[in-house]
């Protein structure tokens, strides 16, 4: 019988009375993640090293922490009103990045918040690699006994949803199942401000043994802030909307990438021939690409996409509410099957728009726009399910032949850091092992994109990217020291210059079109490697047109286009206002322009030279509208350059 409580201290007595001995816990990745509950667990034991503790989880998500300098000045009060003052950070999240866990206090993530733990020790030691669909067997392996997870009740009801997070709790248990382990104490903490999500998301009322529901207040949910798109960004976006197929699957990513992915498929569909001239100005004879021409489209969406991913995000809001997401489609693999030969009728079509959906994804994570959308689409005929990871991220083990009919000419778009000229991604880690992130659902996609006819994955990165000191590296290597999709698994790549189409290739054909997507200055070093490599003949060269690929010609390419707003610089909006948004621009060209000792030199004798911005609201933003020592008027004096430079 279900045990019902108010107090997350009552529960922590509860939970240590019913586990005795070593806690071992399983704990959802992002939303889904407990956090007060987990806190006061840790409180308790942290002093306690006769009661070890292990979290196996991912994606411990943790507000950024204000640096010093302009930075802490702009994020600061940003993140005050953004997350709130009571959001619940992690204390393990905060111990592990100081190293300072103690030794009874382990914690194993197979998805990390990207870039958050380089330096941890303790953080990079106890990551486990895991493509996301053997994540629940892998937390089976560790025999947990005990499940924490937040849910949602129902709107004037009592039933519960797993709502956030469908991907691996259900997935685990049965693991667990599998190998004969007793079933663990399964904990659930009622979050008021969790959308609530009906279908199969809603689990029976005795899935769970204790179910804490805490009196308000309740700390708002963990929002991604929306991100800036820039003209690199658009500009893959805009490539990779090419090779969508009308009446095809959709997968997308999180970040800027994916963003502008979106707005490039709205775009595409609701002002075509706004669409046609942005491509045509990027490159004239992108119609004629045989990708394009026999994968893709560039007409608007009459039957639209059906969505399945991973992970559900502030894209999808956009691609459905602008009618690009539409596709429905249905478990009934009889009704499915006479859908694709042709043979349905009137009643089968009635039955699909009734009982139909069309956006499947495993959990969710965005902005707070995004989380009311979602409440108002979240139960009833609304189209929108969440599904186990299980069914989402592969086809074997389960309905492969349901899913294949519904994930016809399916597109899978994922993000990476670098690829190698022979097709090889990295998109999880560093060449002396340390991991950014994880590895998460990108293989699985990769790999099903193969197994599927017509279906094609695409992997979009940028070109290039500024390392410390101020130089630049280019993003396509002849070899890296870590690789996440091996080379044999190679398919389509998309950068700001480009496509490449290596599927089935050889080598010399790899080679060749991958430097052709390569940033101008970096071609000549994939050439000479590719020469001594002998993987291209000794009398190439690179054909003068792949000169144009700099980042000062898409600038100006794309120009006339962000003046008019056909590419506006958050395209599903924004959680900064009108001055934060110009501080961001001035910022990020500050920080450009000041990444070498000749560009800090250059910027400062530009801030003491002017011109100078007059922008009070700006500088009140930043508490620099009154500067009380030198330190804050060079602040200020740079500031104000910088936003200058940045006005148009």
């Amino acid at each position: 019988m279900t045990e019902t409580l108010q107090s997350l201290q009552a529960a922590t007595d509860l939970i240590l009375q019913r586990v005795p001995g070593a806690l071992r816990i399983g704990a959802p990745l992002g939303l889904g993640k407990p956090h007060r509950l987990l806190n006061a667990l840790y409180e308790r034991v942290v002093a306690d090293p006769a009661r070890p503790m292990q979290i196996y989880t991912a994606l411990s998500l943790d507000p950024p922490l204000p640096a010093a300098g302009l930075e802490g000045r702009f994020l600061a009060p940003f993140a005050q009103r953004h997350f709130g003052d009571d959001f619940p950070r992690l204390a393990y999240v905060d111990a592990m990045r100081r190293d300072a866990l103690p030794p009874h206090i382990h914690v194993e993530e197979f998805y990390m918040q990207s870039g958050a733990m380089l330096r941890s020790r303790q953080a990079q030691r106890a990551y486990t690699s895991l493509n996301y669909t053997m994540a629940a067997d892998g937390v089976a392996q560790r025999a947990p006994n005990l499940v924490l997870q937040k849910v949602a009740r129902e709107p004037g009801g009592q039933r519960l949803s797993l709502s956030c997070n469908n991907d691996l709790t259900q997935d685990l248990l049965d693991a667990i199942a599998r190998r004969g382990l007793p079933r663990p104490l399964m904990v659930a903490e009622v979050d008021p401000q969790l959308p609530w999500m009906g279908g199969s998301a809603v689990v029976p009322t005795d899935f769970f043994d204790v179910v804490i529901d805490p009196p308000a207040p309740h700390p708002r949910l963990f929002a991604l802030p929306r991100q800036p798109v820039g003209d690199a960004d658009y500009a893959i976006g805009l490539y990779a909307s090419t090779l969508v197929r009308d009446g095809g699957t959709l997968q997308i990513g999180i970040g800027a990438l994916a963003d502008a992915l979106s707005h490039a498929l709205v775009l595409r569909h609701t002002d075509n021939a706004r669409y046609r001239a942005v491509l045509d100005a990027l490159d004239p004879q992108l119609a004629e690409h045989r990708l394009v021409r026999d994968h893709g489209g560039l007409g608007p969406f009459e039957q639209g996409l059906y969505g399945c991913s991973e992970m559900l995000n502030e894209g999808f809001r956009r691609l459905v509410q602008t009618g690009v997401i539409k596709r429905r489609v249905h478990d009934d693999i009889d009704l499915m099957q006479r859908l694709h030969d042709g043979s349905a009728d009137a009643a089968d079509q009635a039955r699909l728009q009734g009982e139909g959906e069309f956006l499947h994804g495993a959990f969710y994570l965005g902005s707070g726009e995004f989380y009311d959308w979602l409440r108002e689409v979240g139960d009833g005929p609304h189209g929108v399910g969440m599904r186990r990871i299980s069914e989402i991220n592969q086809l074997y083990g389960g309905h492969e032949a349901l899913e294949r009919l519904q994930r016809r000419d399916a597109r899978f778009f994922n993000s990476c850091m670098m690829v190698t000229a022979l097709g090889a991604a990295v998109s999880d880690g560093l060449a002396d092992g340390r991991i950014v992130s994880g590895v998460g659902g990108q293989y699985n996609f990769v790999a099903m994109s193969h197994a599927l006819e017509d279906a094609r994955s695409v992997l979009m990165f940028r070109a290039s990217r500024p390392e410390d000191g101020g130089k630049v590296e280019s993003n396509v290597r002849w070899e890296y020291g870590h690789t996440t999709i091996p080379r044999h698994l190679r398919d389509v790549y998309i950068n700001q210059y480009g496509i490449a189409d290596l599927l089935g290739e050889t080598d010399e054909d790899c080679a060749i079109a991958m430097t052709a997507i390569t940033e101008a200055p970096f071609q000549q070093g994939l050439i000479d490697a590719g020469k001594a490599a002998r993987k291209l003949r000794t009398d190439f060269t690179a054909p003068p047109q792949w000169q144009r690929n700099t980042p000062q010609a898409l600038a100006a390419t794309l120009a006339p286009f962000r003046r008019d707003g056909t590419l506006p610089d958050y395209p599903l909006g924004s959680d900064f206002d009108e001055v934060e948004q110009r501080l961001l621009r001035a910022l990020g060209w500050l920080k450009a322009g000041t990444a070498t000792w000749p560009g800090k030199l250059q910027v400062l004798m530009g801030a003491l030279r002017g011109p100078l911005a007059d922008d009070a609201a700006a500088l009140q933003r930043m508490t620099l509208d009154v500067p009380r020592t030198s330190g804050d008027r060079l602040q200020a004096r740079l500031l104000r350059y910088a936003l200058a430079r940045t006005a148009a």
